[in-house]
């Protein structure tokens, strides 16, 4: 069987045996992958220190059947993120990433974009100037695309119409921004103000827009993705009550 090689990210690792140990990673080529890493337990095994949690590595894995483990046969350390163990709000945020990649992703569903997005995102969280709530935002919404549940934000998603900004909600279970004639029939509704709609549509796409969300709006953002991630996976994300906005 061929060896792959991937760059990937460490999302989750769990001790096997005495001396094995199993990683989910998030890689750029494959998407989530797990891997059983045998002699990974191992003071001086061949991964080192590869393997310690949101580590960037490239990695050599030996590709098995459906259902089964692939075999991790080499990783090496490529980057750490030192700025998260400075900054607790940014470390929560990365614990958050990694806990949506790997309970919310399929094995073997590759979306180069969200790997360079989380990349990025680890990268900035903690740096001087980076406002830690929008920058897991914007992430939470390139994922959203990503995994086709983009919120529709031009249109109502009942009746299809366009929406001005003014008297707009957002309802978790239509997938987005409601107009004020079809509230009544989403119970699920709430008022979106016209700088949190903003937000949603840019935060994607420029990068610095992070900086102009006020704290009314940006504590909104959060509170309506939360909102939205929660009821597109069915459960509360075990990290999301740690998150600031």
């Amino acid at each position: 069987m061929p060896a792959e090689k991937a760059r990937a990210l460490v999302l989750r690792t769990t001790d096997w045996s005495e001396s094995s140990r199993i990683a989910t990673m998030w890689t750029r080529e494959f998407g989530r992958v797990r891997v059983l890493a045998k002699g990974g337990r191992r003071l001086k095994s061949a991964f080192e220190n590869a393997l310690d949690l949101l580590t960037l590595c490239d990695i050599v894995l030996l590709r098995k059947s459906s259902g089964s483990l692939d075999l991790l046969t080499e990783a090496r350390v490529v980057r750490r993120f030192q700025r998260l163990r400075d900054d607790l709000s940014a470390l929560y945020s990365a614990y958050y990433l990694a806990e949506l990649l790997a309970d919310w992703t399929e094995d073997y569903d590759p979306h180069p974009r969200v790997f360079d997005e989380a990349v990025l995102t680890l990268s900035e969280l903690g740096m001087p100037g980076v406002a830690v709530g929008p920058r897991i935002a914007r992430f939470e919404l390139v994922l959203l695309r990503e995994l086709g549940h983009g919120p529709a934000l031009e249109v109502c998603t009942i009746c299809g119409s366009p929406v001005a900004e003014a008297g707009l909600a957002f309802s978790a279970s239509a997938g987005g921004v409601v107009c004020p004639r079809c509230q009544p029939r989403q119970r699920d509704f709430r008022p979106l103000s016209p700088a949190c709609w903003s937000a949603l549509k840019t935060l994607p796409e420029v990068t610095d827009s992070a900086g102009r969300l006020d704290p009314a709006a940006r504590s909104e953002l959060r509170q309506l993705l939360g909102q939205y991630i929660t009821y597109l996976m069915g459960r509360k994300p075990r990290l999301l009550p740690y998150l600031g906005s």
